[in-house]
């Protein structure tokens, strides 16, 4: 063994895509050939298997399709409870503010997460995180969001913080998801006890901070408000926006310069612009516009304004119970309009840029050792389009994370 020799080498894919155009073919770079060695958590050789350096462990791959990581950058994951009732009532026509102005959606899983233990919060996202791991998933964001109040809000950052994962967690902060019922007479009360109290802290634990600027949520002040104390802090601003009503959250979030700015169902052409001038992610939720009965968002015309569209699952308890994230990639085209390519970026590595961590996503010497190896659907082709056109249910044969193996499943036992 020489002394260049890596620590991990993986050949015999069919495809691999880096996600860098500027290394292979077409947006997504695919390589055929190729071979990708990592050394102390990092890729340390990616080109010709031919040319390959010598390897600790040699791993052969072929009928498998290699991706970077894959992302998910907009997950609910961390709640206890759940909302089948409120699935019902939905289906009966009953909308979504209307249920949670009565102390429903949102709220409800308020309480239940509130007095579950950290070590049943744990238990449950850990079993959730897995499930995603199975599907290629490297990096999973999990809001807060489901707690509301000072003590339970920084519980929930600390488990996601401290707690010891199937793969890189990123931490967002959400108090303001909703107004708790405690606060309903009372709204500045609330604000300030996020302002002054709960995100000095949280800075110390979340990656990130986020705002429900909404109907029956914050409005437009009050987003800005929020955004502008974490983002002071050296938190990543980020922003659900123009999903139920047009608020301009959208245009806030790109004039503050957020990461990104997720659901935009009714943004408006000014908010498109400032987002493409700006630089900030839009955030494709399909399942979520599924699961809600709603209009899609105008995916082409912010591509060809020059949005750069990041897809996640949304996965929640209410909205969006689907924590499959090649659903998403497959819903991102089917309802959104996006192409292959894009939903392929859209879950690497657009997705790492609306975190905030562009070192994410994508495949280059000295980068991130996030690599999955997908296995086709059965009498497909291992091609990275039949993982998309193909719905869900994917598994993955090979996860690396770090350069390390954390999941490999043997293929034909």
């Amino acid at each position: 063994m020489t002394p260049t020799a890596v620590e991990l080498l993986i050949t015999g894919m069919d495809e691999l895509h880096t996600m860098d155009p500027t290394r292979g073919e077409g947006p997504t770079g695919l390589l055929r050939g190729a071979a990708i060695g990592f050394t102390g958590g990092r890729v340390s050789y990616l080109g010709p298997a031919a040319t390959a350096p010598e390897a600790q462990r040699r791993v052969d791959a072929p009928g498998t399709i290699g991706l970077p990581g894959l992302i998910d950058c907009h997950t609910h994951s961390l709640y206890a409870g759940d909302r089948a009732g409120e699935f019902r009532r939905r289906l009966n026509g009953e909308p979504y503010t209307a249920i949670l102005e009565s102390g429903g959606g949102i709220l409800s899983t308020v309480r239940a997460t509130r007095e579950a233990s950290d070590e049943a919060l744990a238990e449950t996202l850990h079993a959730r995180l897995q499930g995603m791991l199975r599907r290629g998933v490297t990096t999973v964001e999990v809001k807060t969001g489901y707690a509301l109040d000072e003590v339970h809000e920084l519980r929930c950052l600390r488990l996601l913080k401290e707690g010891r994962w199937p793969q890189r967690v990123v931490p967002t902060y959400l108090g303001a998801h909703a107004v708790p019922a405690e606060f309903r007479q009372d709204r500045e009360a609330y604000l300030r006890l996020m302002i002054d109290r709960v995100l000095p802290q949280a800075a110390e634990l979340a990656e990130a901070v986020d705002v429900y600027c909404d109907r029956g949520a914050f409005t437009l002040d009050e987003a800005r408000r929020v955004l502008e104390a974490g983002m002071s802090r050296g938190l990543v601003g980020r922003v659900h926006a123009e999903q139920v009503e047009f608020t301009g959250a959208a245009s806030l979030a790109a004039s503050l310069g957020c990461a990104s700015a997720d659901h935009l169902e009714r943004i408006d052409e000014a908010g498109v612009t400032a987002m493409a001038m700006a630089g900030t992610i839009g955030g494709m939720l399909p399942t979520a516009m599924l699961y809600m009965r709603d209009v899609s968002p105008p995916a082409r015309r912010m591509v060809d304004a020059g949005v750069r569209l990041a897809v996640g699952t949304d996965y929640n308890p209410g909205s969006s119970p689907c924590p499959d994230l090649w659903t998403a990639a497959t819903l991102a085209c089917l309802l959104m309009g996006l192409t292959v390519e894009e939903a392929l970026l859209g879950v690497t590595r657009h997705a790492g840029l609306a975190l905030g961590r562009p070192e994410l996503g994508w495949l280059t010497p000295g980068g991130p050792g996030d690599l999955c190896l997908m296995t086709p659907p059965p009498g497909a082709p291992a091609r990275a389009e039949t993982l998309v056109q193909h719905m869900g249910g994917h598994r993955a044969a090979i996860v690396v994370r770090e350069g390390r193996v954390v999941l490999e499943v043997v293929r034909g036992g």
